[in-house]
């Protein structure tokens, strides 16, 4: 049998994507910069605004990480050397560390786990997180047996008596034997190890598509095929400070335990190490670019705190300097136990991620437990040090020019919302990370918006058109996909920004004039 192009590979997803123009091969890619083949067979230049989902912070092939990668397999670099000593990985965790501690204000150590994508890391941040759980709920059990049986012994000998208090809270009658009640209390002990993990994350949130990962990303389309191989995930939403104590309260959980003090077995109620961990990006990319409120951060690491919660911040997407600092939790700030990175971090070349966790938390049990094959190799290692060395250079000047070119965007397309409001809805986002909603037309609109719009299709014909009419490469988010996501390099223009302006101002005027015909005039006379 002749195969043809894309008959085993993501078919169904080329016979959806041809459907709006995107069916389209680039070729070549630097900078800002993409380069699509023409049906001539020419190359034709594309403005890249989707920058592989928030992975190239520097832009496509940044001549000084491939420069590192040639060097790096020219001297034969190994790539695998597992279980030895790897002095590459090392110096982009010190790096990191350093990075944190400047950041956050702390001089605690992190830890680093490698891995190889940002689903992975968080899977590393979760399964750390439950073996510390368990840990905990193993050290409580233990304890209780141990006051159990000093509380037996003090009876036995005459030393202590059994206080009222404790068949009161069992339900016992005034007549049980004390030991019926330490028996009952044992029995209670005993079940603590069936308590299963509490895991928090946020509506909208997004980490990840693999096993455990998708349990915690909230698209049903993604997560509700695979529910039952997983813990579900209870989801919190978003910037509603209110909702996350009552949440804790819902699922907190406490046993009973026994002291012996002054000739008295009394009983005392302990919480439960239930809570594995709460997971929040600090802007949801999939959700439709949407930055947590500094009043949200705050009450998810007060709240955190007092129910000892674990607090993982997926930086996979807003890490790496997109938000204008390394991390974007820190301008919040949010403080976490474990931040996840990937994405950006191996400069659009190599594929790398790291999970960074608190020196408080860590449990080093966890090394003999986990391990990836190509994590922590030299080559994706030594590319995330140049990575590094780039953004860190000239006093974080790369952070700055984030910033500086996020708010110059976010200006250029405020403008448009504003001539457009009935047509764009919103513009948000932190740095180089920006999404412009469209507004919902499916009542309203032309045939072509009432029928896409409903069927999440009409962000992805909105991308169509600025492609082909005006060669700039933009997607909707996943979850959220009447919004356009932007995620450029530091190296954008200002004509790439004011280009971008233009054809976002042409949508909004044939959306405005409810123009089917123009608005998809291009899948008849495509250059591509």
């Amino acid at each position: 049998m002749n195969y043809q192009a894309n008959d085993l590979v993501d078919t169904e997803l080329h016979q959806a994507v041809s459907q709006v123009g995107l069916d389209v091969e680039y070729v070549r890619s630097r900078g800002n910069t993409m380069w699509a083949r023409g049906r001539d067979g020419g190359e034709i230049p594309v403005t890249d605004f989707i920058g592989g989902y928030g992975s190239l912070i520097l832009g496509h092939n940044h001549p000084e990480v491939v420069a590192r990668a040639k060097e790096l397999l020219d001297r034969d670099t190994p790539v695998h050397a597992q279980v030895s000593l790897r002095p590459e990985a090392a110096a982009v965790a010190a790096v990191l560390n350093r990075i944190v501690q400047r950041e956050f204000g702390t001089d605690e150590p992190h830890r680093a786990v490698f891995a190889n994508s940002g689903a992975e890391a968080v899977e590393v941040a979760v399964k750390h997180a439950e073996m510390d759980r368990r840990i905990r709920l193993d050290a409580l059990t233990s304890a209780i047996e141990e006051h159990l049986a000093d509380a037996r012994a003090a009876i036995a000998r005459g030393a202590a008596v059994l206080a009222p208090a404790v068949l009161t809270a069992l339900g016992l009658p005034a007549t049980a034997s004390p030991e019926t009640a330490l028996d009952a209390l044992e029995a209670r002990a005993h079940t603590l190890q069936a308590a299963g993990p509490r895991l928090f994350t946020l509506a909208g949130g997004f980490h990840g598509k693999l096993v455990g990962s998708v349990q915690l990303t909230h698209n049903p389309q993604f997560r509700t095929p695979f529910t039952a191989l997983g813990v579900a995930p209870r989801f919190l939403p978003v910037n509603q400070p209110e909702a996350l104590r009552p949440a804790f309260e819902a699922e907190r959980t406490t046993v009973l335990d026994v002291t012996v003090a002054d000739g008295v077995v009394d009983v005392v109620e302990r919480d439960v190490p239930v809570f594995c961990a709460l997971l929040v990006e600090p802007v949801q990319g999939e959700g439709g670019i949407v930055p947590v409120t500094p009043e949200f951060a705050k009450e998810i690491q007060a709240v955190c705190a007092e129910f000892d919660c674990p607090i993982v911040v997926d930086e996979v997407q807003t890490g790496a300097g997109r938000s204008g600092a390394f991390f974007a939790g820190s301008l919040l700030p949010l403080r976490g136990d474990y931040y996840t990175l990937a994405k950006s971090l191996g400069g659009g070349l190599a594929k790398t991620a790291v999970t960074l966790i608190r020196e408080g938390r860590y449990r080093p049990q966890f090394e003999l437990v986990h391990s990836s094959t190509f994590a922590k190799d030299a080559f994706s290692s030594g590319i995330a040090r140049r990575v590094l060395d780039l953004l860190e250079a000239d006093g974080g000047a790369a952070y700055r020019t984030a910033a500086e070119r996020g708010a110059r965007l976010a200006e250029a397309l405020e403008a448009v919302r504003a001539a457009y409001g009935d047509i764009v809805s919103d513009v948000r986002g932190l740095g180089l990370l920006v999404g412009v909603e469209f507004a919902d037309r499916s009542a309203v609109g032309s045939p072509m918006v009432r029928q896409t719009q409903p069927a999440g299709l009409f962000g992805f014909l909105v991308s169509g058109y600025l492609l082909h009419e005006h060669r700039i490469r933009v997607m909707p988010t996943g979850s959220a996909p009447n919004t356009l996501r932007l995620e450029p390099s530091i190296a954008l223009t200002d004509d790439e920004i004011d280009r971008l302006a233009a054809g976002l101002r042409e949508v909004c005027e044939v959306l405005r004039a409810d123009d089917d015909e123009r608005l998809t005039a291009f899948l008849r006379n495509r250059g591509f």
